[in-house]
């Protein structure tokens, strides 16, 4: 190879590596500018939520002043909320509700996604694929029904009756995420499970669950956030404030007529964010891998 040739590759050559490296560059600062443009946008509403719970009522009406500031931190609106027993048995009634609904949502759904992932029967796929078919029915159009049969069992108003439909929302997704990692695991072991005299509950309990748990995990939280933050169906099903649970409550008792109570009304919906987003700061790696499986092995 001749000295002049050696030169035209080693300068093509270092011409494609500075393209690349400007290439990557390039790529890098619009990643970084694209990633803190959605902090932004994600960050401003609670970030203006809690300015506004830290403000007093006359601050807030004072339009004069930078709505993004506050002049006088105070935590009046936090304590008017706790003292508040009404908001308490809100609270209360969230904690029971949730409670309630993510035992049953995992019990159904563990039993559920077992038979349909490891119990091979006829129809078992098509059944498997028509339960996460009912997830993405919106729960606008299925609460007029429920609503008639809620009513018809007396449940109305009352905690129960919500304890009682959460679940239409929570078991089928919970019960995909659970049939996607059933079906990751090896067919070897409820081969040698059964061959050594185990019962199918048995291999559940002893096999499946232990190796399944961050799966379980993923649909715990999942069942836990849609049962605390549900909207639509308390809104339907309660009217009175008594078992009304923490979503409602606060938007219904702190809003009177054309009078809205915005500084108790952020700290309460606040408060009311708080539980799922320590579930997620402490659980997140689980509900990703959970939800990883569900979706690849599914």
């Amino acid at each position: 190879m001749s000295a002049s040739t050696a030169s035209t590759i080693v300068s093509y050559t270092g011409k494609k590596l500075g393209s690349l490296r400007s290439e990557r560059r390039w790529a890098l600062w619009t990643a970084y500018a694209s990633l803190i443009v959605a902090t932004i946008i994600f960050l401003a509403p609670p970030f203006y939520m809690l300015v506004t719970s830290l403000k007093s009522s006359s601050e807030i009406s004072n339009l004069s002043g930078n709505p993004w500031i506050v002049r006088a931190p105070t935590l009046e609106n936090y304590m008017e909320l706790i003292a508040n027993p009404l908001f308490r048995g809100f609270f209360v009634n969230s904690v029971i509700i949730t409670l309630c609904v993510v035992a049953i949502s995992m019990v159904i759904s563990v039993l559920a996604a077992f038979s349909l992932a490891r119990m091979k029967f006829w129809g078992s796929q098509a059944l498997a694929t028509g339960v996460f078919l009912t997830y993405l029915v919106p729960d606008t159009l299925l609460f007029i029904p429920l609503y008639q049969i809620v009513g018809s069992l007396g449940l109305l108003n009352s905690i129960w009756g919500l304890i009682l439909i959460y679940p239409t929302l929570t078991v089928p997704f919970c019960t995909w995420i659970m049939i996607g990692y059933f079906a990751s695991i090896p067919k070897e072991l409820d081969e040698a499970a059964l061959i050594d005299g185990a019962g199918w509950m048995q291999m559940l309990t002893k096999i499946f669950i232990p190796v399944a748990l961050p799966g379980i995990i993923a649909a715990t939280i999942f069942a836990f956030t849609v049962s605390w933050a549900a909207f639509v169906y308390p809104t339907a099903f309660v009217t009175t404030p008594e078992h009304m649970p923490l979503t409602i409550g606060v938007v219904s008792q702190l809003i009177r007529g054309d009078t809205f109570a915005w500084g108790q009304i952020m700290a309460g919906a606040l408060m009311a964010a708080l539980p799922p987003v320590v579930v997620y700061a402490f659980l997140m790696d689980y509900y990703i891998a959970g939800l990883t499986a569900g979706a690849t092995k599914g």
